[in-house]
């Protein structure tokens, strides 16, 4: 298999990097690195599976020979990101899912988009499953990212519909791991910086509003299954145990050993007040469940960024 992975360099796309090469595919990662990082994929440059292309994929992307699978991953994923880069966003939504489509419809491969559950925007219902249309305001500041993924699933079920690709969408659910940016702006990874340095660990609202956090390997083996699959319908993977946001910080103090306080300020426009993934579909078409419990994820998380810390500290 040779399998062109849009967003390569970013989070989930490094990870997707290595277990694809883990099972014999030869790897072609895009990524223009404005969010994505070199150091994600340092250590598989010079691997004859793997190929690092530096491009813009809002732009006509070229391949050279044969592809088989095309993964969209390319966009800015975080607030931080989407917040700072509202055109980017938009872009590489509608232009970046475009022309991977594109790719794939001229090499007859497979294609895999990253949507998000940011489609269910605010939701009404809890929790939430594939079949909900969501509750989005499409000119609030995060209607950049939310209306650029809802875009991108249906250009690629027009796609599927009108050029009978074979496709596939997976709703990515709060991810969590290795690396993650330092300065991420979600709540997780600022959550623990701001433990190990003993600052003042910042919970947005009253802290009530809760979310679902997936450890990145049991993301990455439900993607798999999904693309492994004959699913073309939206499917759901994350994981389904829910915590609010003010136990989270608790939970990272008590796992750092940090002294830091827990302060609150103003819930930012539009942040949903509740997430938590249906993950039904999932169960019965692609037999997948996560299996990483939230302690061991964050114990492997906090090693990762104490490293990071410390050689970004020293760096300085």
């Amino acid at each position: 298999m040779r399998t062109v992975i849009t967003g390569g360099a970013g989070f989930i796309g490094s990870h997707l990097c290595d277990y694809l090469i883990e099972k014999g595919h030869q790897v072609i990662c895009i990524d223009s690195l404005l969010t994505g990082k070199v150091e994600n994929i340092v250590h598989l440059m010079g691997n004859s599976q793997f190929r690092f292309i530096k491009h813009n994929v809002s732009d006509y992307i070229y391949v050279d020979g044969q592809v088989d699978n095309v993964l969209h991953f390319a966009s800015p994923a975080s607030p931080f990101d989407y917040l700072e880069f509202p055109i980017q966003t938009l872009k590489v939504g509608s232009l970046g899912t475009l022309n991977s489509l594109g790719l794939a419809k001229t090499k007859k491969a497979k294609f895999l988009l990253a949507s998000t559950s940011e489609v269910y925007g605010d939701p009404q219902i809890h929790p939430q499953r594939e079949d909900y249309w969501g509750h989005v305001n499409p000119v609030g500041p995060r209607g950049v990212y939310d209306e650029a993924k809802r875009f991108a699933e249906a250009m690629t079920m027009a796609y599927h519909r009108y050029h009978h690709m074979d496709t596939r969408i997976v709703r990515i659910f709060n991810t969590y791991g290795p690396r993650m940016r330092v300065k991420d702006g979600r709540a997780l990874p600022n959550f623990i910086c701001q433990a190990l340095r003993g600052e003042d660990i910042t919970v947005f609202g009253n802290g009530l509003q809760t979310r679902s956090f997936c450890y990145v390997s049991d993301l990455v083996e439900g993607i798999y299954r999904l693309l492994l699959s004959n699913e073309y319908d939206p499917v759901n993977i994350g994981n389904p145990e829910e915590i609010t946001i003010h136990q989270l910080a608790k939970e990272i103090l008590a796992l750092t050993g940090s002294k830091s306080r827990i302060i609150f300020k103003t819930l930012p426009v539009d942040d949903p007040k509740i997430r938590q993934p249906d993950i039904s579909r999932a169960k019965k078409v692609l037999g997948w469940e996560p299996k990483i419990v939230r302690e061991e994820g964050l114990r492997k998380t906090l090693r990762y960024f104490k490293d990071t810390l410390s050689s970004f500290e020293k760096n300085r």
